[in-house]
């Protein structure tokens, strides 16, 4: 068995003044207090893996350690779990507590590698591993909790096309931008009252039949919190299975803020860079920065966009976003932008160029 070891985030020390020091000891201090109330509330350790992806010499694993509640044995709750049917307020997605910087062992393909979680519990790593083409299965284990198993969809080196595509407003109706109503989708909503984009499920479908090997990749700026929640919609709403890319809130080794922009920027050049070989669909609306975030990749990475389809907000939901743009700017880039409030009209444009 080939050992692999992956750097720690103990070893990056907290840059910045002496203001932005004692933020992070304060924000410490303040998880450790939220650590010691879950246990003594009986919150059990548990590593949580998430869908990763890779080709066929190296695979990215996604996964969080927390201290979590469980439903009791036999209750309500215990089988809504087992059968995937909660209905669960946003609050309760943000009552776990991150175990930072604990040793996550993972196993994939007769190769283990250990690495550290971050500060907010988060395992996010490249395992070089030679695998076949398809699905793959990574084992994680952190101590005192039971390993858990993350599927890993490594992509064929012949494989031309990919899906990118955000979450909010794009393929669910929210209303993100507005700080307030942010805060009522994030942690009042019951998330079975969230809606999905009409006909976007249909044609994420639509273009994997046609492209059945194309990996799908859900891009957003939402919180790691409610990566449960957004996979149980994704499911329910008959979407295709793929990897969440999400952020975490708050301070950073040398920011007091994540930039949701720069943390898609920096995930679209990261699909540029590992997969050269591949253009990709890049799905967004225009309320938030999507178009600015597509415009800027296209133009730097032309040969990697097959297409940008935009979700216009109706005005309503434009309203409630805080404006939108109507076009954007595309100047510099040939890559075909496509506009229509809904799957349908999305559909009908990648048809014209026979990408459908």
């Amino acid at each position: 068995m080939e050992l692999a070891s992956q750097h720690s985030p103990r070893q990056q020390p907290v840059t910045g003044n002496r203001a932005f020091r004692l933020a992070h000891l304060v924000s410490d201090t303040v998880n450790g207090f939220r650590l010691q109330a879950a246990k003594r509330w009986r919150f059990i350790p548990q590593t949580i893996a998430y869908q990763g992806y890779g080709s066929t010499e190296w695979v990215r694993v996604l996964g969080r350690v927390v201290l979590t509640s469980r439903p009791h044995p036999g209750s309500r709750e215990e089988h809504a779990a087992q059968n995937g049917n909660q209905n669960i307020r946003g609050w309760r997605a943000f009552t776990s507590v991150p175990i930072q910087f604990t040793e996550v062992e993972i196993e994939i393909g007769g190769v283990t590698a250990r690495v550290h979680a971050d500060r907010g519990g988060l395992v996010d790593t490249i395992v070089k591993v030679a695998l076949t083409p398809g699905w793959h299965t990574a084992v994680l284990r952190a101590e005192g909790t039971e390993p858990t198993e993350a599927r890993i969809y490594v992509i064929s080196p012949d494989t031309k096309l990919g899906i990118v595509s955000d979450i909010d407003d794009t393929i669910m109706v929210t209303a993100v931008p507005r700080p307030f109503l942010a805060l009522w989708n994030t942690f009042v909503l019951n998330e079975r009252a969230r809606m999905a984009t009409p006909g976007m499920a249909v044609l994420m479908d639509r273009l994997l039949v046609e492209h059945p090997e194309a990996p799908v990749i859900y891009l957003s700026t939402g919180p790691w919190n409610a990566a449960p929640t957004l996979a149980r919609f994704l499911s329910r709403n008959l979407y295709p299975s793929g990897t969440l890319l999400l952020t975490d809130w708050g301070l950073t080794q040398d920011r007091w803020f994540r930039s949701g922009q720069e943390h898609k920027r920096r995930n679209l050049e990261l699909l540029a860079e590992q997969f050269p070989h591949m253009r990709w669909l890049l799905f967004g609306d225009n309320g938030q920065h999507d178009e600015a975030i597509y415009s800027d990749f296209a133009r730097q990475h032309p040969d990697s966009v097959a297409a940008v389809g935009i979700r216009q907000l109706s005005a309503s939901e434009a309203v409630l976003a805080g404006g939108h743009s109507d076009t954007g700017d595309h100047t510099g880039t040939s890559v075909p932008w496509l506009y229509s409030p809904d799957g349908a009209g999305l559909a009908k444009g990648l048809l014209d160029m026979d990408l459908l």
